[in-house]
């Protein structure tokens, strides 16, 4: 661990909680340098939805390198761009009636949201995005300023201007905060102004696994359309599948404005991100957002090869409904143990527990890594335990994880009412 503490800046975060060195990963299996092996079911924070070092887009990448296909081209046209471009449109988009220009921007989620935030403001000429209570949307000037954790608001060392946040599907309990929302558009007192746009997760990752509701999303879109507002949904680590559908949306039936996806949607862990607008609102300039990576030709390939394997019928998709039932009822049966002192959040396999702090969940975790299983918390002070593992992951493993985690919650919670007894 030498060379880490010496010269890594502080700022490094995940290797804290698994302090090991880790040296190979298959799928959901990871393997340190030890020879010790861990359940994954942090999956990248969302990035390996189809996990580690798949072999079926291996196989595709090592055949293009060999081939010495282009590994960066800026923007321009390259055979891997342009099969990855007619896969996402006949796989993706074509099926679903979905009708959106592709923007590549810079390989990580945040610069995507950037560039959404960019495109609100230049096609409304108004400043102002409304994001939402616990939302998270990166940590870059832009997308840290509609993100609610004010740990990142606050790394900025400057005022979040332009933003305005408003309560989250849930965030006052059974009242529809879309009413507060709407009241305060309404009202020139508010100091709400007419905003250029709305940024907001369908499922709220980073923020505790808050889920919205088909009504309030649909709600949400129907105020965006009245007031003449930009709908920005965040797909970012609850698209590609991680819902139970390619997008977190799609059961709704609402139709976003533009879309950000980045995380899984590489495939093979490559970073590539892209942002999905309606073409009305794709009033760029050349050049005007732009990045020198923003060609990841790898990316393009095995994104691709993601596309053909998992998303040309609808298998993949019910594999992972399924398994994301095997969660759900497991977490059910954990928390009817207990008696009320853990909430169930989330949907799809992004899915979680909820406890009365952050303090009871980091005991669960660091006890997991000990036992072999890697996963994380979430929420705004970490109390949520939080099920990111890849999709594909096998269910006897499945299984063998969750068993770990009850284990796990068995002994913490114990020592919790022992304590107050």
């Amino acid at each position: 661990m030498g060379i880490f503490k010496d010269i890594e800046s502080n700022v490094r975060g995940y290797c804290r909680s698994f302090p090991v060195i880790f040296a190979k990963a298959q799928n959901a299996t990871l393997t340190d340098t030890d020879g010790n092996e861990y359940i994954d079911f942090l999956g990248g924070a969302g990035t390996l939805n189809y996990g580690h070092n798949n072999p079926l887009f291996k196989e595709a990448l090592i055949e293009y390198i060999q081939a010495d296909g282009l590994t960066h081209g800026l923007d321009m046209h390259t055979e891997a761009k342009e099969a990855f471009l007619q896969t996402f449109k006949d796989v993706i988009l074509m099926p679903r009636g979905m009708d959106y220009k592709v923007q590549f921007t810079g390989p990580t989620g945040t610069n995507a949201v950037e560039a959404a935030l960019k495109i609100a403001r230049m096609n409304t000429g108004r400043q102002t995005i409304v994001s939402f209570t616990n939302g998270f949307h990166g940590v870059t000037q832009g997308s840290a300023s509609v993100t609610g954790n004010d740990k990142y608001s606050k790394a900025n060392g400057l005022p979040m201007m332009g933003v305005q946040f408003m309560p989250f599907d849930g965030y006052l309990g059974d009242f529809n905060t879309l009413q507060y929302f709407e009241k305060a558009l309404q009202d020139g007192s508010s100091g709400l102004g007419h905003p250029a746009g709305v940024i907001v997760e369908c499922i709220q990752g980073e923020g505790g696994l808050n889920a919205a509701s088909a009504e309030w999303l649909r709600g949400l879109q129907d105020i965006c359309r009245r007031y003449d507002m930009v709908l920005i949904v965040d797909d970012i680590q609850a698209g590609c599948g991680r819902s139970g559908t390619f997008f977190s949306f799609e059961e709704f039936g609402i139709e976003p404005d533009v879309i950000t996806l980045s995380k899984s949607l590489g495939g093979y862990g490559l970073p590539m991100a892209v942002v999905l607008l309606k073409e009305a609102l794709d009033t760029w300039k050349p050049g005007e957002h732009n990045g020198t990576f923003r060609g990841n030709n790898h990316a393009f390939v095995t994104a691709r090869r993601a596309l053909e394997c998992y998303w040309k019928d609808d298998q993949f998709q019910k594999s992972v409904q399924h398994k994301a039932h095997i969660i759900r009822t497991r977490l059910k049966e954990i928390q009817a143990e207990f008696g009320g002192q853990m909430k169930h959040k989330g949907r799809g396999i992004m899915q979680g527990l909820e406890f009365a702090n952050g303090e009871i969940a980091e005991q669960i975790t660091e006890l997991a890594f000990e036992r072999g299983l890697i996963i994380e918390t979430s929420g705004s002070v970490g109390q949520v335990v939080k099920i990111l593992t890849p999709l594909t992951i096998e269910e006897e493993q499945l299984q063998a994880g969750l068993a770990i985690l009850a284990s796990c919650i068995g002994d913490v919670m114990a020592e919790q009412i022992s304590k107050a007894s």
